[in-house]
């Protein structure tokens, strides 16, 4: 996902899409634990997506103040 669509989403919008990937990657994490996880490039792309969703929020947090 790209931070450009990120910053169009509103407030609860970024939270929940923070939760729905935290989720995904905690699955991800435990298929790789469990041999399941054929892609395992998607571990790497969802902790960036994950990042990419923080540094917005964090943004328009400082932004704010």
């Amino acid at each position: 996902m790209k931070a450009s669509d990120l910053r169009e989403l509103t407030l609860d919008e970024l939270r929940a899409k923070e939760e729905e990937l935290r989720r995904e990657h905690f699955t991800a994490k435990v298929k790789h634990a469990t041999g399941q996880l054929e892609n395992t490039a998607k571990l790497r792309l969802l902790r960036r997506d994950i990042a990419r969703v923080e540094t917005v929020l964090r943004a328009r947090a400082g932004a704010s103040q």
